[in-house]
């Protein structure tokens, strides 16, 4: 795949709007992400569950699943209603555990490297601003993001997390 460098972005494209949230039936348990896009004038939905997840891996799809279906040296703005991502992108927590081989400290592994890993390498393809919202604090995108991932969590035909360490 050929990727222009964040550089040549123009500075006039369109900012794109996302809003994304994980759910899960049981921490483990079934889970579910949603994801709302808004490009101009064009909306679109996603959502994906799985058998046996995290609250946190799910949070953590919601924002993977809507990168990836961007064109490349997309403009974004992605909320989340997790401080979990939020804070570990904007206070740089997740470069460091790379940085030291997916260590949080001497003694702790950064959990869900896969996905970190995942994250961190859209957002080189992308221009990612992360922007944290409260949960259920009537944002509409938020509690649609809410209802697809929770709705997915309950769906039939889930998938395997195949990165996630119970299975």
């Amino acid at each position: 795949m050929n990727l222009k460098p964040k550089s040549s972005r123009s500075t006039s494209q369109e900012t794109i709007i996302i809003y994304t949230d994980g759910a899960c039936t049981g921490n483990p348990g079934a889970g579910g992400y949603g994801a709302v896009i808004i490009d101009g004038d064009r909306r679109k939905e996603l959502s994906g569950g799985y058998k046996l997840t995290t609250n946190n891996r799910m949070e953590m799809m919601g924002a993977i699943a809507a990168l990836r279906s961007l064109q490349p040296n997309s403009k974004v703005k992605l909320h989340s209603d997790s401080k979990y991502i939020v804070d570990a992108v904007i206070k740089g927590w997740a470069k460091k555990w790379q940085a030291n081989g997916w260590r949080r400290n001497a003694k702790e592994m950064a959990k869900n490297p896969d996905l970190w890993q995942e994250l961190l390498d859209l957002c080189q393809i992308h221009d990612v601003q992360f922007v944290w919202v409260k949960a259920h604090a009537g944002i509409t995108e938020n509690e649609r993001c809410d209802r697809l991932a929770v709705d997915a969590a309950h769906g039939s035909n889930l998938e395997i997390d195949e990165g996630y360490a119970g299975y």
